[in-house]
């Protein structure tokens, strides 16, 4: 079964469900999970995306994204995502939503209203080789000085938020 995603307006509204890979040639707008798993020394844990990912593959990006099912709310996603991803558990706060909109080279078009959560977790990742190629802890300076030096090895939505996410943090 093709894995749906929701819909929204503007306000975070559902207003139906679509094929995920439709949403993303149409650009609709649907709903987004981010994680942001930071560790003991407030290293946040970054993922790369495996090789296969139909947009920003090998690209890094936060510890975990992904969008919620149709009738699940963002926290379940959020933990439900950061288990089939990086192999973790965490507690998680909801920390902000935002709204972005971006086009990629292949046709694809991700205009999402991501919810983003906060957790922390001491315990190391085990990623899925499927969702993910590799994994680092890095600090925010670090993390700043790497965005700088090398915009295009990151996610669009991860440079929109990573400075608000250490600043909500």
């Amino acid at each position: 079964m093709e894995e749906q995603v929701i819909l929204v307006d503007e306000r975070d509204r559902e207003i139906g469900t679509m094929e995920k890979l439709a949403a993303h040639r149409e650009g609709a707008l649907h709903r987004a999970i981010s994680v942001f798993i930071f560790d003991e020394q407030d290293r946040l844990l970054l993922q790369q995306r495996a090789a296969h990912k139909y947009h920003s593959a090998n690209l890094w990006t936060n510890t975990c994204c992904s969008h919620p099912l149709p009738k699940e709310n963002t926290m379940d996603a959020a933990h439900r995502r950061l288990r089939e991803e990086m192999g973790m558990e965490a507690s998680l706060s909801f920390a902000f939503s935002f709204q972005y909109h971006a086009v990629f080279s292949n046709g694809l078009t991700e205009h999402e209203l991501d919810h983003v959560f906060i957790g922390h977790c001491n315990q190391p990742p085990v990623p899925n080789p499927m969702e993910v190629a590799d994994f680092r802890w890095l600090s925010l300076s670090d993390i700043r000085h790497d965005v700088l030096t090398h915009p295009d090895g990151y996610t669009a939505w991860f440079k929109l938020i990573y400075q608000r996410v250490f600043r909500s943090y």
